[in-house]
């Protein structure tokens, strides 16, 4: 029995076997077929156009046509491609009207082959020049097999190479003018349009490419054409952010005379965006006098005054005698008069919410525009999403914070979440039950504040400066006491409110993104009552709270003198974060690092040179201490304002001298304070915790001029492993000890501030021109009229 069943078994095998090698046969028979057809097809294509075109064009028009229908079952070959840039030029329409379809279908087919398109500029430039042919099915073939050739990043870049761009934002806007863009609609996220066909297919390949752009190619595209596609662009996204606004709109499909395209909404948004940055059309000239002077108002050499006797130590009250919020020379008269042109807080409120889009937040230590765009590209020109742009809140008991949507929802998680419409409408709701709209980023969405937000940044030498806006109703608390791990210029617009704010429990300065002393509520309240400060601010006054300061505002004003009208509260906050590149902690960092290019040792590839390698380990150990020395001196917490710039030169020398002396005293902290064995305390700290010591400050790396070096000269930072060598500290601690004070002897007495200077101007530039970009584009997303 169990012979018979092996038999049987060895018989299937046999079968299997044999059917295997039938279809292994039959594949290859098809393979020789298909490779025969084709070799036929060329040797035919091939005579019929040497010998005489004109007479073979039937010849040549229906092996195209095979060739085309073939396509389905096999690729084509690459001596057929070779045919092609000289069929693509023929003077008939049908033959090069098969051409381009032809190229297109094989585009789509695989990798190789549109690369292998892309590789034929000869098949390129005809598509490119056909996109402007008389015939009209000719002209559609064209643009389709460009964007079947757009399907890959190489073909993107040939077509980017070969100014396919440029023709395609030119044809698309002398026809797309001819067709209103207000005559769109929208289903889920893709524009439809009223009117079809083929320039709604040229502004699809324009788009496609634009979005595929480097900045140098998007600088690349002639000006008047990225005006000129820029300014029909933004009104398709005003009528697409109208559109959002419509409950039917979801619902408007074909049988409404509307046809899909497929350009999504996000792809819109994403060519404004990328079009923006190159240019800044939105943006409204910067004058820092102006800044200085409408923020401070105390006469010449004010601002002097405040930075020697209120920045980063204590609160401070700006009050506006001369009431210049009437006047329309006020730093903030655009905004609020754009404010007081609606009838009411509850008009001006719902026609902002409806009018804004999402602005996704960008990585502080981002230095490449086109990283983010390519991170967020799915969410851009999204709507509001609330805990990232908006929050709606009150405080209950002074101590308890509520959240109007996640009350209304009975949700226990705070999770982001988009707010559509009939949330939108909810605010009104939620603002007459006592809650407060806080909306973040009002420098991306407004260019009067994003210039005024400029002006503040440069006159404290940080990168930006953020705005939020706060509307609270009559008697209410929006937020709970909080102290905040920035600075806040307070700017009340409409009505009043009332400031406490409470002594700093430290003289250390909070740190920028690292975990703060939460505050205890009513408790330490209670026990520091006596020593709070309240200030009442009405509209034109401004309130200077430094980082760290514990405080809390209210409408709930007990004062005759105001009457019902004026009870609640609109104000601005302009908030100066002190990165920690921009603190003097930073600075000394970057000092560190410019020293270390100019030495000599480096390690040996090979390990042989303990004391060129603890050369290195030294350097990074002193980064590491100067890092954690900073935690115990104030000095080295305080913002950096080398890069501060001011319209006064006595100010500006004045500024430039003490910056110079706080800079040295660190120095002498550092040659005098800091010791070895405080440093490798600190780096055992780190390695004990697993955690890389250097990973605070790899900032370094990105932002040296890496022209002027070479890469066997890169900042020791970048090569060290995550211990800084701790081995080596630990199996040749003497010398470890006496390498690691000569290089800090050396580096504080050989260091110049004026070299450092330079490189740390240089690297604010970079952040300061990710940071415009960013606002560029997102001031160019947002359809908020009357406010210039």
């Amino acid at each position: 029995m169990d012979e018979q069943l092996q038999q049987q078994q060895r018989q299937m095998k046999k079968k299997k076997k044999k059917k295997s090698k039938g279809k292994i046969i039959n594949k290859k028979r098809k393979t020789e077929e298909e490779n025969l057809e084709s070799n036929t097809l060329f040797g035919l294509l091939l005579a019929a156009i040497c010998t005489n075109a004109n007479a073979n064009k039937l010849l040549i028009k229906q092996c195209l046509n095979h060739l085309y229908l073939s396509l389905v079952s096999h690729d084509l070959s690459a001596p057929i491609i070779s045919l092609l840039p000289v069929l693509l030029k023929s003077k008939y329409g049908e033959i090069v009207r098969r051409s381009v379809e032809i190229v297109g279908a094989v585009s789509l087919m695989s990798f190789q082959l549109n690369e292998m398109i892309s590789s034929e500029c000869e098949i390129v430039k005809s598509l490119i020049m056909l996109l402007g042919s008389t015939k009209r099915r000719i002209s559609m073939a064209a643009c389709n097999a460009i964007l079947d050739l757009s399907t890959t990043a190489v073909g993107q870049q040939r077509l980017l190479e070969l100014s396919a761009i440029d023709k395609l934002i030119s044809l698309s806007f002398v026809l797309a003018s001819k067709s209103p863009a207000g005559i769109v609609s929208l289903s889920a996220d893709v524009i439809m349009f009223k009117e079809g066909g083929f320039p709604i297919m040229l502004l699809h390949a324009a788009i496609v490419l634009i979005n595929s752009c480097t900045i140098e190619q998007m600088h690349n595209i002639p000006t008047e054409l990225s005006d000129t596609l820029l300014v029909y662009l933004r009104s398709l996204w005003d009528e697409v952010c109208k559109q959002r606004l419509l409950s039917t709109s979801l619902q408007c499909g074909q049988e409404n005379g509307f046809r899909t395209s497929n350009i999504k909404t996000n792809n819109l948004a994403e060519s404004i965006f990328r079009l923006s940055i190159t240019h800044g059309h939105y943006r409204v000239p910067v004058d820092i006098e102006n800044v200085k002077r409408r923020i401070f108002d105390l006469g010449e050499g004010s601002f002097g005054h405040f930075l020697s006797n209120y920045w980063e130590l204590s609160p401070h009250l700006i009050r506006d005698a001369k009431k210049t919020s009437t006047r329309q020379d006020n730093a903030f008269s655009p905004f609020v008069q754009f404010l007081k042109s609606k009838e009411a807080v509850h008009s001006f409120l719902l026609s902002m919410l409806k009018s804004i889009t999402s602005c996704p937040p960008i990585a502080s230590d981002e230095l490449n525009i086109l990283h983010f765009v390519k991170d967020v590209r799915n969410h851009l020109g999204c709507p509001i999403i609330y805990h990232q742009d908006i929050r709606v809140i009150k405080t209950q008991s002074r101590e308890r914070e509520l959240h109007y949507f996640q009350e209304k929802s009975d949700s226990s998680c705070l999770a982001p979440h988009i707010l559509h419409i009939d949330d939108i409408l909810k605010c009104e709701e939620a603002y007459k039950e006592g809650y407060s709209i806080a909306l973040r980023g009002m420098e991306f969405r407004f260019q009067s504040i994003a210039a005024i937000a400029d002006g503040l940044a440069s006159l404290f030498g940080q990168p930006s400066a953020g705005v939020n806006m706060y509307l609270t109703p009559p008697n209410s608390q929006g937020l709970a006491c909080h102290s905040d791990d920035h600075c806040v210029f307070v700017c009340q617009l409409m009505g009043v409110k009332r400031w406490t704010i409470f002594p700093r429990s430290s003289l250390q300065l909070p740190r920028l993104y690292e975990p703060m002393d939460s505050w205890h509520g009513l408790e330490v309240e209670n026990r520091m009552l006596d020593e709070c400060k309240q200030f009442l601010l009405e509209e034109g006054d401004i309130l200077y709270i430094p980082r760290g300061f514990p405080h809390e505002a209210r409408t709930i004003i007990d004062d005759d003198q105001f009457d019902k009208t004026a009870e609640f509260s609109l104000h601005l906050t302009l908030a100066i974060e002190i990165e920690p590149p921009f603190a003097w902690e930073g600075f000394i960092q970057v000092a560190l690092c410019c020293w270390d290019q100019k030495q000599k040792v480096f390690p040996d590839t090979h390990g042989h040179s303990v004391s060129g390698s603890l050369h290195v380990v030294s350097v990074n150990l002193l980064h590491v201490a100067i890092k954690q020395f900073g935690n115990l001196d104030p000095a080295f917490q305080k913002a950096c304002l080398v890069g501060a710039i001011s319209s006064s030169s006595s100010t500006e020398g004045w500024l430039g001298t003490c910056q110079m002396t706080l800079f040295w005293h660190l120095i002498s902290i550092i040659n005098t304070k800091l010791k070895f064995s405080n440093a490798l305390k600190f780096l055992e700290e780190a390695v004990q915790k697993h955690e890389d010591p250097l990973e605070q400050i790899r900032w370094l790396k990105d932002l040296i001029l890496e022209e002027e070096v070479t890469k066997s000269q890169r900042c020791s930072i970048s090569n060290s492993d995550n211990g800084c060598g701790f081995h080596l500290l630990r199996n040749h601690r003497d010398i470890a000890e006496a390498v690691f004070m000569e290089v800090k002897s050396k580096f504080c007495k050989e260091i110049v501030f004026e070299e450092v200077e330079q490189r740390y101007k240089v690297m604010l530039e970079k952040y300061r021109k990710v940071r415009k970009q960013y606002t560029d584009g997102m001031l160019s997303l947002h359809c908020i009229t009357g406010d210039s």
